[in-house]
């Protein structure tokens, strides 16, 4: 249950949502027709292509959940925790995720279908890289799971019973944001079509610099003072 959040949690979050909803508005709205940020709606089409035996679907939209898979196992490779915690591998992890949006861009333009695969993996590696936080689970590309963490709660303080508020506010702001950057890639795309991924690549690159020029200056990072004495003296 989180009682504080720190600032680079909360906006960090917020962004990396938005991106995320920037992201697959774009998919949904190209010529593929196919979500990256989330696998559920994306298993039931696999599943109604395997009933009606469409094998170009089915292998298609196979390989964007394997993707999606695999953005996941490089994120635990990179970045190695489920607890969220500072360390450069985030910044090493954003980079990447910039890098692979960057070549979906193209291959989106020249309507390669590879240019989904390369989304999906952005997405399932920002999903995996933000894990927990003082017990609360963190995700940023996708609503499901947190609508139904967000209406737990408000059920809960219906009832009377005491509930994190801080945490509940993270969901909220997680939510709108991911809702605001769908908004935002509608609207780009209907103007600039796949030139609209520029917003995104933008933001998660703007992201992985600014976390790792301020990550050993935040003050989770740095030493209680009185932690310092302890050192100073004992040398």
């Amino acid at each position: 249950m989180i009682t504080r959040l720190p600032r680079w949690i909360f906006w960090g979050g917020a962004v990396l949502a938005f991106s995320a909803g920037c992201v697959n508005t774009a998919a949904l709205m190209g010529f593929t027709r196919l979500s990256v940020s989330h696998v559920t709606g994306n298993v039931s089409f696999f599943s109604a292509a395997i009933a009606h035996l469409d094998f170009k679907s089915l292998l298609f939209i196979g390989a964007s959940l394997l993707s999606f898979l695999t953005g996941a196992i490089l994120s635990g490779f990179v970045v190695g925790q489920t607890s969220l915690k500072l360390g450069k591998s985030y910044g090493r992890a954003l980079y990447i995720e910039a890098f692979l949006l960057l070549i979906s861009y193209f291959l989106y333009q020249e309507h390669d279908y590879l240019g989904q695969l390369a989304a999906a993996m952005a997405c399932g590696l920002q999903n995996a890289m933000v894990a927990t936080y003082s017990g609360a689970v963190i995700r940023t590309t996708h609503l499901t799971g947190l609508t139904s963490d967000m209406g737990a709660a408000i059920g809960n303080w219906l009832a009377g019973r005491k509930i994190s508020k801080p945490t509940l506010g993270f969901q909220a702001i997680i939510w709108y944001c991911f809702c605001g950057g769908g908004i935002v890639g509608a609207f780009l795309f209907a103007k600039v079509g796949y030139n609209a991924l520029f917003v995104p690549i933008a933001i998660v690159l703007s992201a992985a610099f600014f976390y790792n020029y301020a990550s050993d200056k935040l003050p989770e990072k740095r030493q209680p003072r009185k932690n310092r004495q302890k050192k100073r003296f004992s040398s």
